[in-house]
Parts: C-alpha cells; sequence; structure tokens
C-alpha cells in the first residue's frame, strides 16, 4: 500500500486542523486551540487504488516557524490553506510556498491551493485572485468548508494525485537514459574481451 506524506500548512486560525479532523473523523471542531504540530494517518481508496494518508498537520504560529524546514523536507505534498475572511492569509500563502520551493531546491513541488471557511458570509479573498494565483502556480484550487464538510474529500484527494503525478514525470524523466529504446538515441553493445 502506498503512503503518501501530506502537510498543511497556512496561517493561523485559517482552520488547518478543522480540515484535517473533519477528514480524518468526520466531524467539526468549534473551538480554536492552536496547535504545535499534530500527526494523523487514514487509510483511504483514491481512484481505485487503497491508500495511507500521513498528515501532518503544522503550527501556523510564527513562534514556530523555527520547526517548518523539517516537515518541509520530509512531505511529499504540501495543502497551502487560507481562509476566505483573511486577506493576511491569503497573502501569508506566497511565503510559504517559497519557503517550500526553497527547502525542497526545486521548481515543484506538489501542491494544493485551499480556500477554507467557504460557509462564512464575510468573504474578503477575491476567488478570481485566488483561482489565477493557483493557475499561476500550476496547482489545483479548491474551496473548503471544514464546518460543512465541503470540499474537504477533494482537497486531500487532489493532493495526492498531484504527487502521483509528480511521481510519474519524475520517474518518466529517470527512465530515460536506462538503456536501448529508453530514451537512447543508439543501441548499447557489450563487448567481453
Amino acid at each position: 500500500m502506498t503512503e503518501y506524506k501530506l502537510v498543511v500548512v497556512g496561517a493561523g486560525g485559517v482552520g488547518k486542523s478543522a480540515l484535517t479532523i473533519q477528514l480524518i473523523q468526520n466531524h467539526f471542531v468549534d473551538e480554536y486551540d492552536p496547535t504545535i504540530e499534530d500527526s494523523y494517518r487514514k487509510q483511504v481508496v483514491i481512484d481505485g487504488e487503497t491508500c495511507l494518508l500521513d498528515i501532518l498537520d503544522t503550527a501556523g504560529q510564527e513562534e514556530y516557524s523555527a520547526m517548518r524546514d523539517q516537515y518541509m523536507r520530509t512531505g511529499e505534498g504540501f495543502l497551502l490553506v487560507f481562509a476566505v475572511n483573511s486577506v493576511k492569509s491569503f497573502d501569508d500563502i506566497v511565503v510559504y510556498r517559497e519557503q517550500i520551493l526553497r527547502v525542497k531546491d526545486t521548481e515543484e513541488v506538489p501542491m494544493v491551493l485551499v480556500g477554507n471557511k467557504c460557509d462564512l458570509h464575510s468573504w474578503v479573498v477575491d476567488m478570481n485572485r485566488a483561482r489565477d494565483i493557483a493557475k499561476q502556480y500550476n496547482i489545483p484550487f479548491i474551496e473548503t468548508s471544514a464546518k460543512t464538510r465541503m470540499g474537504v474529500d477533494d482537497a486531500f484527494y487532489s493532493l495526492v494525485r498531484e504527487i502521483r503525478k509528480d511521481k510519474f514525470h519524475k520517474g518518466k524523466k529517470s527512465n530515460k537514459f536506462q538503456g536501448p529504446g529508453r530514451g537512447f538515441p543508439f543501441k548499447l553493445r557489450c563487448s567481453i574481451l
């Protein structure tokens, strides 16, 4: 069974824990209790494949930012979560993404942009701007509500699909120079003397 290491990042109070607990335990946590770091595991079937999601729910509070490099190194994919009622949390997404790319030392890392708290009426983030950012980053954008469960499965499952796509493309690149018929424009010969 394939295991996927997913990391949920975003500013404090955007609903990272609420999204994760809604996925894992099917209920909404109403009170805000700032997370330092929590880990969850759940077996799911995505596109016919049984897999194990290893989800790291991270601290959004700035005082725990020193822990970020470690989980960014080990994570395979990242949910970039902002709250639709907080422009600052949306603006912070750029910082999280840049830090992930720096730590991973690559231009492409599987990510999904998540606009959470869509059940609220006090939206201040322009969703067209969020879609544009996602398009610019070449990542999916999912609107969610941890309270109503809207889009929760979709967000996590989309991230798994992004990781699969990434592994497939990296696999194709690494197979490119492994012998005849696999990218070499010529045949290899072996002579035993």
